[in-house]
């Protein structure tokens, strides 16, 4: 069975908003760099920032995820990229400084701005798994969440280099208004798009119908699942919030070299996420089914992960580093597809709250990395701190070894009325 056209381009569209709010996001990873010598900020201001960012994010994702499940994603997400624009251009005005206000307060409006800002980001994408347990069928969820998360890679792609570009010849604030325009495009795009009246139907080989409808937010497999996903999120919010100025700070690249570089990371990520979704997808077809065809990828990704972290904590070659971190961040970010798709069988229609549940586990992690990496760092070296990601990427994918998808789903042709 292949999407439907509907389906694809909702697919994409939940793409193309996911990489935009990224590029959002992430923008300040490299305005930073300029932001800390105009201000004076240390590392651990900044990793305060980011954090500021992923605690909205993380508080707001199960609620975020509930009202996707009652008032649909296109309403909620509709209303979201038009605040991404707004709390974006608010920081890029406050970062002016035109009324010569102090450090402190500064940096106080910047955290208020960003922790905003993750609030309205939170429902990214518990809204976009919601649509997907709705508008794709049962046998394409982890591919269609992989290229939904691909998101992840590509605005992290973008982002160094759209921002360092343009910040290097008119200041990091002009560069994060233009960082704000696809999200603006994708506003416009969302004000001329239905939500769809019919939901893709899935089949269950028990009679468990009513667990498949209401989904089981309680089991062991689920609590697995997030806990893992907690792990990988404090290993990947590292790459996204440090790898640009470890590569400048430590391994001493200049900031346009250092931009390129960090880049390759999130470009072999395009390719490396929505691949992992697919080859899970194929694997639940095959022999391997749906107890372990699932879990191969996660187990795989993440453990090969760890031995690359290792490996570029250890080398004292920077192009060595940024080469094998780069891999290692394709690596942990290749799991997204599979992690979301095993998120859709377990919790069936109430996916919103369920991907809320599980991305609330994973920003937890993502909350303490940004800060925690750095205060480690200071006092026991940027290779230790790499080492307990490496650690904490094995542990994660150990975990999947008693993950378990609760029902067995067979695909059916979706009942499409085209709203």
């Amino acid at each position: 069975m292949k999407m439907n056209a509907r389906s694809r381009f909702l697919v994409g569209l939940l793409s193309a908003t996911a990489t935009a709010g990224f590029i959002c996001r992430v923008n300040i990873s490299t305005a930073g760099a300029l932001m800390m010598k105009e201000y004076n900020l240390t590392q651990i201001d900044l990793g305060r920032l980011f954090s500021s960012f992923l605690l909205g994010y993380a508080i707001f994702q199960i609620p975020a995820g509930a009202v996707a499940d009652k008032l649909g994603t296109r309403k909620v997400l509709s209303v979201s990229v038009w605040l991404w624009v707004l709390f974006t251009i608010l920081i890029a005005v406050i970062g002016w400084n035109q009324f010569g206000v102090s450090v402190s307060a500064i940096l106080t409006a910047f955290m208020i701005m960003r922790f905003l800002l993750g609030i309205t980001a939170a429902p990214t994408y518990p809204a976009a798994a919601a649509g997907i347990s709705r508008w794709v069928p049962a046998s394409f969820h982890a591919r269609a969440n992989g290229i939904v998360i691909a998101s992840v890679g590509l605005g992290s792609a973008l982002a160094p280099i759209l921002v360092s570009s343009i910040m290097v010849k008119w200041g990091w604030q002009v560069a994060l208004i233009v960082s704000a325009l696809p999200a603006l495009v994708i506003a416009f795009v969302w004000r001329r798009v239905r939500e769809p009246e019919s939901i893709v139907s899935t089949e269950v080989t028990t009679e468990k119908t009513d667990f498949q409808r209401n989904g089981s937010l309680k089991s062991g497999s689920f609590i697995l699942l997030t806990i893992s996903y907690s792990l990988q999120g404090y290993v990947g919010y590292i790459f996204v919030s440090w790898f640009y100025l470890y590569l400048v700070q430590v391994r001493h690249f200049n900031l346009l070299t250092g931009a390129w570089m960090s880049s390759l990371s999130w470009i072999l990520s395009i390719i490396s996420i929505p691949l992992g979704g697919f080859i899970s997808d194929y694997l639940i077809k095959g022999r391997l089914g749906l107890r372990w065809g699932g879990n191969v990828v996660p187990i795989a990704g993440m453990g090969l992960s760890g031995i690359l972290i290792s490996i570029g904590a250890h080398t004292s070659s920077a192009i060595v580093a940024a080469i094998t971190l780069a891999l290692a961040t394709s690596l942990v970010l290749s799991v997204e597809g599979p992690f979301w798709g095993m998120m859709n069988r377990i919790s069936g229609n109430r996916s919103g709250v369920g991907g809320g549940i599980m991305n609330t586990g994973c920003n937890l992690g993502g909350l303490i990395s940004p800060i925690l990496t750095p205060w480690i760092a200071s006092y026991l070296g940027w290779e230790f701190a790499l080492y307990i990601a490496a650690g904490l990427a094995f542990t994660g994918a150990l975990l999947w070894l008693g993950i378990q998808a609760p029902i067995q789903i067979s695909d059916v042709k979706p009942q499409e009325v085209i709203g």
